[in-house]
């Protein structure tokens, strides 16, 4: 990473059973993941998984947000937590954190931002499912309160590839670090 990086941290963003069963077709895909969370473990970097969660009845979710809307619409009970809970091939650790939100955002609806800042984590490492949704948002939140980015190129998945390589080739570049998860386990090691 180039510039001064202070304290890092991690983030592993929707990467809960309901996300991953629609993005995934084979394991091999989550071995990135696994290995920036391995990595993440030895170099002392706290991970931080966040998932998207609402509450029973969707009270959080207007009909007019054309994303989640529908799912509000549809009514019923909440999503079982069983698919909200981390994929299992990333059981967090007793040291990681999980934090709720409730938009596409990370920071969106979560109180990742404070315990950022009272952590004084100031770069992010970022991660997830879908890279033109969580890690985009995240990213460009990220970007206008002032956090140092990296984002893993190949710990993201889209539905997608060719709007998975605009955003790691040409958008992400503007803002962020963006490396696979191999180059930044090596510049780890220098």
């Amino acid at each position: 990473m180039s510039g001064t990086t202070g304290k890092r941290a991690l983030l592993m963003m929707d990467m809960q059973n309901s996300i991953v069963s629609r993005y995934v077709q084979d394991e091999v895909q989550l071995l990135p993941f696994q290995k920036a969370v391995q990595t993440a473990h030895e170099h002392h970097i706290p991970v931080i998984y966040v998932r998207v969660t609402f509450r029973e009845g969707y009270p959080e979710i207007s009909l007019r947000n054309k994303m989640f809307g529908g799912i509000a619409q549809r009514g019923g009970s909440a999503v079982p937590e069983e698919m909200m809970e981390i994929h299992d091939s990333l059981k967090p650790q007793p040291q990681d954190m999980i934090l709720n939100k409730r938009r596409v955002s990370a920071f969106t609806g979560s109180d990742l931002e404070v315990i950022l800042r009272a952590q004084q984590i100031d770069t992010l490492i970022l991660s997830g499912i879908a890279t033109s949704g969580v890690v985009l948002s995240t990213l460009r939140e990220s970007a206008d309160k002032d956090f140092m980015l990296h984002v893993l190129s190949d710990a993201c998945i889209d539905n997608d590839p060719e709007v998975h390589r605009v955003l790691i080739e040409k958008v992400f570049p503007m803002q962020a670090e963006v490396s696979t998860v191999d180059e930044w386990v090596n510049s780890l090691q220098k």
